[in-house]
C-alpha cells in the first residue's frame, strides 16, 4: 500500500482543522458563564445547558422536528424502495424522466422551493399544517433516500431472489425475507441520511413554518435574531453530542461503512 507523502497529511489536517474549527467554537462558547456570546471566555459554567429545560419553545420545538423528521424519513423510505426497485430492474419509457423527476429537489434551490409552497399554501388554505409540512420535506429528502436505496439495489444478486421463488416462496415472502434484508444497508443509511436533513432543514422550511408548526431550526434561526446569549449554542453542543452517540451506537449495530458506503 502506498503511504501518503507528508505535504499530503499536512494538507489533510489543515482540512479537517478548518471543517472542524466552527463546532469547536460553538462548543467553548456553550460553557461560558455570560450572558451573551463570548469568546474566549473567563469563567466556565453549565447555566446555558439548564436553561434548555427551561426554554419551552426550543424543547417543544426539538420534539416537533423528531417527530416530523421520523414520519418524513419513513414516507421518504416507504417511496424509495419501490421506486429504486423499477428504475434498476426494468427499462420502461420514461425511466430516465423519472429519475430525473426524483432528483429534482437536488438541482432546485430551497430558497426557491420555499418560496413555491409558501405561495401555493396561502392559494390552497394549507398553511399551519403539520401534514403538508412533512409533504415538503419529503419531497426535499427523497433524492437522498433514493440514492441510498439505488446504491444497494444495483449490486444486488437476484439469483437468490430466483431461487427462493422456484422453492415455493410467495413474491411477499421473497420480498420481505431476502430482498428487504439484501437491501437493508441502503434503507438504514438513506433513512439516517433523511432523517438528519428534514431534522436540520432550515432554508425552505423557514418560509412555511408557523407558529405552531415550529421546528428546532426555525426556532433557532429566531431566537438569534431577537437575541445575543448562548443558548443556541448549548442546544447546538447537545445536538452534535447526541449526533456522535447515535454514529457510534449504528456504528456498533450495523457499521458505518455498511450503512454510508454499502460495504460489507
Amino acid at each position: 500500500m502506498q503511504k501518503n507523502s507528508p505535504l499530503a497529511l499536512v494538507y489533510h489536517a489543515l482540512f479537517i482543522t478548518f471543517i472542524l474549527a466552527p463546532l469547536a467554537v460553538v462548543v467553548a462558547v456553550a460553557f461560558t458563564d455570560k450572558g451573551f456570546i463570548s469568546f474566549p471566555t473567563d469563567g466556565l459554567s453549565l447555566r446555558w445547558f439548564r436553561a434548555i429545560l427551561d426554554a419551552t419553545e426550543i424543547m417543544s420545538a426539538f420534539w416537533f422536528s423528531a417527530k416530523l423528521g421520523l414520519a418524513a424519513a419513513s414516507i421518504a423510505i416507504a417511496l424509495a424502495v419501490p421506486a429504486a426497485l423499477a428504475i434498476t430492474r426494468y427499462r420502461f419509457a420514461g425511466r430516465e424522466v423519472l429519475m430525473a423527476f426524483f432528483m429534482s429537489p437536488l438541482m432546485i434551490p430551497h430558497v426557491v422551493l420555499g418560496a413555491a409552497f409558501l405561495r401555493f399554501f396561502n392559494i390552497a388554505g394549507l398553511s399551519g399544517s403539520f401534514f403538508w409540512l412533512m409533504f415538503t420535506h419529503v419531497i426535499c429528502i427523497m433524492p437522498y433516500a433514493l440514492r441510498m436505496v439505488l446504491s444497494a439495489a444495483t449490486g444486488m444478486n437476484r439469483e437468490i431472489e430466483h431461487a427462493g421463488l422456484s422453492l415455493g416462496a410467495s413474491r411477499s415472502t421473497v420480498f420481505l425475507r431476502i430482498t428487504v434484508p439484501m437491501l437493508m444497508a441502503g434503507i438504514a443509511g438513506g433513512w439516517m441520511l433523511s432523517f438528519i436533513q428534514s431534522f436540520d432543514e432550515l432554508t425552505m422550511t423557514v418560509f412555511v413554518a408557523t407558529p405552531g408548526t415550529m421546528t428546532l431550526p426555525v426556532a433557532m434561526y429566531n431566537h438569534i435574531a431577537q437575541t445575543i446569549d448562548p443558548l443556541v449554542t448549548s442546544v447546538s453542543t447537545v445536538l452534535i453530542v447526541g449526533t456522535l452517540v447515535l454514529m457510534v451506537i449504528l456504528d456498533k449495530l450495523v457499521g458505518l461503512e455498511k450503512v454510508l458506503i454499502g460495504k460489507g
